[in-house]
Parts: structure tokens; C-alpha cells; sequence
């Protein structure tokens, strides 16, 4: 769907998903230099202040999905926001390690409680098109004005750090501050609940379930489902690296950080400039082929960067290309991937859905939307936590005893060719009783636009 075509309330949720990474960005970058040149604290005191920051927002969407399903979608979105605002606000009167702590564990917090709610909500709208027309998944869209705020936010940070980090974390509470007003005011409210209204019937209004057709973690008994989350979650660790293996690279090859800058800056246009034509490719071709030609992309971009790779101070460490092309089909597959696999969540719903009713617009009676796009996100932080770790232990091993330069690419590269061959297996198959058995993913090629 075009933008424009967007019903009122999604456009509101797009809106308040670009404004809250506008908020997260214009601070959270700046938030090591400022707690070591402002406060003095030491690197493993920063360290423990930003794995708090991640753990607390990755390793809680699961209990923020959970806890939409239970509040309604309106209601936890606006709670992620006060708390992110909380978190903020901690920050602000922070002097200490104890106060940073508890500020960057509420900001965490916060996007936990938010970003499930949030996806849950724009699955109602995200509706397969009618055959024979053009039709993008609302998922598109979400990582496009998600971008946005990605790169507007360390402008704005970047302004504001001339009158200091506070002026920073000033500027980020009345960011929170003013969408947690307009989506107050935008959103409408559950209406009262009855016991003959179907579970999950919501109209894109954040109404909340009255009797759940399935446990709060029914999501973790679905063995398709998990295995769909943790395939899945090497496209997060793939993407993480260029907050992490990709920095390591530049380093052993003697690039100062300025082009980090500049690679941020290439993987913000790329997604900018190519994320609607690649979801178009997408639509056209499957979800299934879409999944395996993204994870393919993944392993092809850490092919580039094994081949190429070198011990510090070799003979090629200075030649930037190699990263560059990394960074370019990396972002590529990312795009590929994200709003599939979003957009493939409610699938796994409608599978489960034991009564097979359908409500007027065909979704069926499904409830835990939350809770699943919790679980998506949670197994992504935990390959993100555990493979970076690995990665890490790779990267002074590899140094240390001079293995193959491209030893720590080599594990990257086998799961996302296991995602790439194994993933399409994973989606559900809705097919009516009786139909002949034939693969599912041909059900998914115009939801996953």
C-alpha cells in the first residue's frame, strides 16, 4: 500500500515509530563518551551500563508482547513511552553508576514495552492484496520512518551536545513526552469488554481480547514457531555486526572511525533509497524464495569479508572495499528479510487458531500477537548476546595465534546458509483439509510485499 492509503491509525503508529527512534538516537549514541569525559566513569562501568541498556529492552520483549496481549495494544504503548520518559529523566539527575544503571534498564524497558505492542497493532493492517494489484506490507513502511529517525536522531543529538548531554536528555523527554500525547489523543481506547465478543476481533484499535484462545506463552510451545524465530534471528545478529565485527574489521585494517560514519551513513541511504523496490521484488517472487534469497545475501556479504580479511597491519589493511561491499549486501538482505519475517508472524497465529472461524475481515480468531512478535525479537537479542560473544573470543583467537584472518566471518557465513536453506520449511501451511501437499510458502507470496 502507499503511505497515503494507510488508514489513519497506522499512519499514526509510523509516525510515532519514526519520532521514537528520533528520540532513542539523538541520545542513546551519546551516552558512553558522555559517562566517561562528563562523569569519569571507567569503561567496564560503561560497558555494564549499555549490555544493561540491550539486555533489558531485548530480553523483555517477550514479557512486553506478553503484557500487550493482556493490556490491549494502546495501553502498553503508551506505558513504554512513560517509561522510556522515566528512564530519561534517571539519566538526567544521574551522577553515579547506580543511577545510570537504573536509567538505561527503564529505557530498555521502555522500548520493550512499546515495540511488540507496536508491531502487533500494524499486523492488523498489514492484509494480503487482492490479486492482480500492488500491495506493501505495512512492515515496509515500519523500517522506512524507522530509518528515519535512525538518522535524524544523531543530528539532532549531535546539535544539542554543544549545550551539553543534558540538553540531549532534555530534548529526548520532550520527544517521548509529545508522542505519548499525540498517540494518547490518536489512539482510540478499547471499548468496555463483553463475553460474547470473539478473541481478537480488534480493529485496528488496540482492543483487548476478551477470552485469549491461547495461553500467554502459548507462543513457546509452537515448535514451527520456534524454530521460525531462531532462524530468523541470524538476520538481527548479521545486521548487529556492524555495531560490532564490522568496527573490529575497520580497526584491523587501520581505518580510522571516521568511516564508520560513513558507513552508517551508506546503510542508511541504501535502506532509504531501496527498501520499497526491494519489498516490490519481494511481493513478485514469495515470501519463501524472498527468506532464502535474503539469508543468502547474509552469507554472501560475510563470504566477502572472510576473503578479504586481514590480520592487523597486513599487506592490503588499508583497502576499504572489501567493507563497503560487506556493508552493501548486508543492508540489502537486511531489507529483505525484516518486513517478511514481521509480516510472516500472523501466519503462525492463524495455524494455531483451533475453531479455523474467520471474523468479517478474515483474520480469523487469533489472540497472542503480542507475545509472538515478543518471542521474534527476544530470540534475536539472545543471538545477538551469545554470538557476539562467540564472535569476540573468534576475533583475539584469531589474532593471537594467527588463524585464518577470515576465521571469525566463518561462522556467520554457515547460518545464514542454513537460514537461507532451512527457513522456508518453517512457515505454516494453512492449506484447506484435503488440498494436495505442495510447499506452504505459496500462500505467503502476496502477504510478504
Amino acid at each position: 500500500m502507499l503511505f497515503r492509503d494507510c488508514p489513519p491509525e497506522t499512519r499514526t503508529l509510523l509516525g510515532a515509530q519514526l519520532v521514537f527512534n528520533l528520540g532513542f538516537f539523538a541520545v542513546i549514541p551519546f551516552l558512553a563518551g558522555a559517562m566517561r569525559s562528563d562523569y569519569g566513569l571507567g569503561a567496564a562501568a560503561v560497558g555494564l551500563v549499555l549490555g544493561a541498556r540491550t539486555f533489558s529492552q531485548q530480553g523483555m520483549f517477550l514479557l512486553g508482547g506478553i503484557l500487550a496481549d493482556r493490556w490491549g495494544a494502546r495501553r502498553s504503548i503508551l506505558t513504554g513511552c512513560l517509561v522510556r520518559i522515566s528512564g530519561y529523566a534517571t539519566l538526567l539527575g544521574a551522577s553515579d553508576l547506580p543511577l545510570f544503571l537504573l536509567g538505561a534498564v527503564l529505557t530498555g524497558a521502555g522500548g520493550a514495552l512499546f515495540s511488540p505492542a507496536l508491531e502487533a497493532q500494524l499486523s492488523h493492517a498489514d492484509q494480503p492484496a487482492p490479486p492482480g494489484t500492488k500491495r506493501r506490507s505495512v512492515f515496509v513502511w515500519l523500517a522506512i520512518t524507522g530509518e528515519i529517525g535512525a538518522v535524524l536522531g544523531p543530528l539532532l543529538g549531535s546539535a544539542l551536545l554543544g549545550w551539553g548531554f543534558d540538553a540531549a536528555l532534555t530534548a529526548g523527554i520532550a520527544v517521548f513526552a509529545a508522542v505519548t500525547v499525540l498517540l494518547w489523543w490518536r489512539l482510540p481506547a478499547p471499548p468496555a469488554r463483553t463475553d460474547t465478543a470473539p478473541a481478537d476481533t480488534a480493529d485496528t484499535a488496540g482492543r483487548r481480547p476478551s477470552v485469549p484462545s491461547r495461553p500467554a506463552l502459548g507462543c513457546l510451545r509452537d515448535r514451527r514457531f520456534l524454530a521460525f524465530c531462531a532462524l530468523g534471528s541470524v538476520n538481527l545478529l548479521a545486521y548487529n555486526q556492524l555495531y560490532f565485527a564490522i568496527p573490529v574489521e575497520l580497526e584491523r585494517r587501520g581505518l580510522g572511525q571516521a568511516w564508520l560514519g560513513g558507513l552508517f551513513l551508506l546503510a542508511s541511504v541504501l535502506t532509504l533509497t531501496l527498501q520499497l523496490p526491494v519489498a516490490g521484488l519481494a511481493r513478485r517472487v514469495g515470501s519463501g524464495p524472498t527468506l532464502s534469497a535474503g539469508f543468502a545475501l547474509l552469507a554472501a556479504a560475510f563470504a566477502v569479508a572472510a576473503g578479504t580479511a586481514v590480520h592487523p597491519g597486513g599487506p592490503t589493511a588499508e583497502a576499504v572495499a572489501p567493507v563497503l561491499i560487506t556493508v552493501a549486501v548486508l543492508v540489502l538482505g537486511h531489507m529483505a528479510l525484516t518486513p517478511t519475517i514481521l509480516s510472516l508472524v500472523p501466519e503462525f497465529l492463524h495455524a494455531r487458531d483451533a475453531s479455523g472461524q474467520e471474523d468479517a475481515s478474515g483474520r480469523g480468531n487469533v489472540s497472542g500477537r503480542g507475545a509472538y512478535y515478543g518471542l521474534v525479537a527476544t530470540c534475536g537479542g539472545i543471538a545477538v548476546l551469545v554470538g557476539n560473544t562467540v564472535l569476540g573470543r573468534l576475533v583475539d583467537a584469531t589474532d593471537r595465534f594467527q588463524w585464518w584472518a577470515g576465521t571469525p566471518w566463518a561462522p556467520l557465513v554457515l547460518l545464514a546458509l542454513l537460514s537461507a536453506v532451512a527457513i522456508p520449511r518453517m512457515l505454516p501451511d494453512r492449506r484447506p483439509p484435503g488440498t494436495s501437499a505442495s510447499p506452504s510458502i505459496e500462500h505467503h507470496d502476496e502477504k510478504a510485499s
